[in-house]
Formats: C-alpha cells, sequence, structure tokens
C-alpha cells in the first residue's frame, strides 16, 4: 500500500526586492517589487507502507517545504499530494488523526505540564476514550522507559527526556506514518543510540512508515533504507541505501603505519590522502586495484599498523550534491 505519493510538486516564495538609495527605498513603499524563489521545482515520489526514508539536502534545498505540504501546513503551487490517499490541502484535521510528527527543534508538549498530563490532553485532542488513552500512555511509557519522570514538569527533564516524551506525544493515536526532521539534534551519543533503536523497534513491530530528515549520518545510516536527496528544489538521486553503498563503495579508505618514513610511488588505482611521517592514509578503488595488490605496492612487509574502512556515508552524499553542481554549471 502506498503511504505517500506526490506528483509534480512546486512551491515558490513570493519575496520583496532590494532597493538601494532613498528613491528607490520610496518607490519600493509605493510600488513594491518582488521576485519568486522557487523552493520545490516538481518533484515527485512514491513511499510504501512501512518504509524508512531518509529525505536529505543541504541548507535551502527545499526538504522543510516539502515536509510542510506533506503534512498540510503549506499549500503547493502546482502538482499534488496524497498521504495514506488523504489531500492535506483539503482534509488536513482527518490527516492529522493518520500522522505523527517530531521536530527536533520545536516543542510541542506544555513545558509546565508533567509528561502523563501532555500524553492525557494528546489523547482527548484525538479523542481517544479515558480507558484508551491510559493503556496507550502505559504501553509507551514502558517502551520508552519514562517511569522515573513521567510526573515531573517538562521543563524540568533533560533533553533527551523531552525528546523521548516528543516522541511518545506523537505516536499517543497509533499513526501510521511518523514525520522526523532532526529528532536527535543536540542529544548525546548514548540518547541518540537509544532513540535510533526505539524508532526502528517501532517501525519494524508496527510497521510504521517514517520519513526522516536529518544531518546527522547516525541517523541516515541506522534508521533508512532508503534515500531521497533534494538539491535545488529538485530530486537528485533516489536509491536503496544498499545499492548506493554497492555503488559508492567500490572505494576503500586504507590508514597505514610503516616501520620508517618511505615515500611512495604513483600508482593507478591509489589515491595519497594524507602522509605524515610513517603514517600513511590512502583511497585505494577497487575497481582498479585489489587490496591485497595495494598493499603489495606500499610495501606490506613494512606495515607495522593497519586499518581498511568503506568510504564513510556523509563523503558519498557529498560528493552526489558535489557531481549534481558540476552537471548544472556545464
Amino acid at each position: 500500500m502506498e503511504m505517500i505519493e506526490v506528483w509534480n510538486l512546486k512551491k515558490g516564495y513570493r519575496i520583496a526586492r532590494k532597493s538601494t538609495g532613498i528613491m528607490g527605498n520610496l518607490r519600493h513603499l509605493v510600488m513594491p517589487r518582488y521576485d519568486t524563489l522557487e523552493a520545490v521545482r516538481g518533484i515527485s515520489f512514491r513511499i510504501e507502507e512501512g518504509e524508512s526514508v531518509a529525505f536529505l539536502g543541504l541548507n535551502g534545498a527545499g526538504k522543510s517545504t516539502t515536509i510542510k505540504m506533506l503534512t498540510g501546513i503549506l499549500y503547493p503551487d502546482g502538482g499534488r499530494v496524497e498521504v495514506m490517499g488523504i489531500d492535506p490541502t483539503k482534509k488536513r484535521r482527518q490527516l492529522a488523526y493518520e500522522i505523527g510528527t517530531v521536530f527536533g527543534q520545536k516543542e510541542q508538549l506544555w513545558t509546565h505540564l508533567t509528561p502523563y498530563d501532555n500524553f492525557c490532553f494528546f489523547g482527548a485532542i484525538y479523542d481517544l476514550s479515558g480507558g484508551e488513552s491510559e493503556r496507550r500512555i502505559a504501553e509507551l511509557s514502558e517502551i520508552f522507559e519514562l517511569s522515573d519522570f513521567i510526573n515531573t514538569p517538562v521543563r524540568n527533564l533533560s533533553l533527551g527526556q523531552r525528546i523521548r516524551c516528543e516522541i511518545v506525544a506523537s505516536l499517543i493515536h497509533k499513526p501510521k506514518v511518523l514525520f522526523l526532521d532532526e529528532p536527535t539534534i543536540g542529544l548525546d551519543p548514548v540518547v541518540k543510540e537509544n532513540i535510533r533503536m526505539l524508532i526502528k523497534q517501532m517501525n519494524r513491530e508496527l510497521h510504521t512508515t517514517i520519513f526522516l530528515t536529518s544531518h546527522d549520518i547516525g541517523d541516515i545510516e541506522k534508521l533508512c533504507k532508503r534515500i531521497v536527496i533534494v538539491n535545488s528544489g529538485q530530486i537528485v538521486m533516489d536509491d536503496s541505501m544498499e545499492h548506493l553503498k554497492y555503488h559508492y563503495l567500490n572505494k576503500k579508505i586504507v590508514e597505514v603505519k610503516l616501520q620508517e618514513e618511505t615515500a611512495l610511488p604513483p600508482t593507478e588505482g591509489i589515491t595519497i590522502l594524507k602522509q605524515k611521517g610513517s603514517h600513511v592514509r590512502l583511497e585505494v578503488d577497487t575497481s582498479v586495484m585489489k587490496i591485497n595488490d595495494a598493499l603489495r605496492s606500499i610495501d606490506a612487509e613494512h606495515v607495522e599498523d593497519i586499518n581498511i574502512s568503506n568510504i564513510p556515508l556523509e563523503n558519498i552524499i557529498m560528493e552526489i550534491y558535489r557531481s549534481e553542481g558540476r552537471e548544472r554549471a556545464q
């Protein structure tokens, strides 16, 4: 079942044109002129039930505008959106009963209330009966381990505790689609990992569809099986995480410590990224040269220590952005 369908979606913003000088400013007051910034320029995609999708892009690429149109906050200038067969522009209230949203930089909880009181409030908003709301709060409290602070005012909670409560508040009504915008921003590594595990569990056990935007590569790599990348309001890549890695991971990072400083000869398939004394960092293109051959070329007998790793996902994504930029410039 398709949970999200987007056809040729477009959205622009009117921006006042800047004027210079006193006369220019006076003319602007009387006859203001505007330019149109095309934030989203005809994007289309589909997301199936239970998918976990990362929606990525640089700042200003159109991510937030797209999410706001998917959730009914903004109306598109062109194209069409359906979330679970519902048009957000026409039936936003109905859609709200089917989706959950978590925005890491925007609070939805009342800070002077306890998490428990907040959850009861959200249960009432979504027309849950008292008994159903209590059962749901108890279930989610156990899953997200809230018992130690569920009756503490939200303003007194740590950031990690608050984010867990934000996610619980968005899940009270059992949404079928969860929109996550930077859900782990500002959290320490241990709390981040706990949040990710809980989201993965929810996706796996409840088949909740996950739509994630994040600048945290750990969120993307551990939560999502598909990546959609936007740049300048257009989709530049839509691929599975597995295929993306397979396509780009024909390169390996090799870090070696030699017994003594050695000048390495130029070799096809090997790029020296950094060399300081006896420490060398290389990039090996395994489509040109096998790792074993690369080690032999740097005199493996004199290697004291070695570490071989894949190209970081962050580097892969940046290379996609750079490639797209080069194509636009040509």
